[in-house]
């Protein structure tokens, strides 16, 4: 690898290890076995270059759950099921990459010092919204209105989810539990038009 493939890499581990916040460009030139001129050089700041290394990271997560979610046929034709299906299989490649979310967490922890970082994520999580309705969603066509709505929940619901899994995993949202509190949603809903009480 060069010495741009290698700062990626290293600042990678160095999220992983030590948090946004606590990383420092001597830890990612330790960790790369670049120099340190080479972070202003390939990516101009550190925050540059930990942003990079959290959206390689995060991009690695959405290709293997494209991958997890590719087969549609194995998917319950219930909404409900499928709903259920598709959140566990999200919840259990988030298990595996717990230090992505971590590390997300820590740096949007540092919106407010850092405007790099605020400028990022807002932009990341537009593109995010966008991406998880291409993921989520069962194909039916949405209005513009409703896509960008739909994409803001999945948002909601992921971050939500991720959170409560980094917090206290062992009390935290499984894909039955957030079917069966749509489902209890739902209900209630039509519940409440037609004027009666659950």
């Amino acid at each position: 690898m060069g010495h741009r493939e290698d700062l990626l890499a290293g600042a990678k581990q160095c999220l992983y290890e030590k948090g946004y916040a606590r990383t420092t460009a001597r830890d990612i030139v330790e960790a790369s076995g670049a120099n340190l001129a080479s972070i202003g050089y390939h990516y101009g700041t550190k925050e540059a270059l930990l942003n990079a290394a959290i959206m390689e990271a995060a991009e690695e997560w959405v290709q293997e759950l494209k991958g997890a979610l590719a087969d549609v046929a194995d998917l319950p034709e219930d909404p409900i099921k499928r709903f259920e299906t598709v959140w566990t299989r999200v919840i259990e490649l988030f298990d595996r990459h717990r230090p992505v979310w971590g590390a997300q967490f820590d740096a949007i922890s540092q919106r407010d010092h850092v405007p790099e970082v605020r400028r990022f994520f807002a932009e990341a999580q537009q593109q995010a919204q966008k991406g998880l309705v291409q993921l989520l969603w069962d194909g039916s066509e949405l209005s513009p209105e409703a896509e960008a709505a739909v994409g803001q929940f999945y948002h909601a619901l992921l971050s939500g989810v991720m959170m409560q899994w980094v917090v206290n995993p062992e009390h935290a949202s499984t894909g039955e539990s957030l079917a069966e509190a749509l489902r209890t949603v739902a209900e209630n809903a039509r519940h409440f038009r037609s004027g009666t009480a659950l």
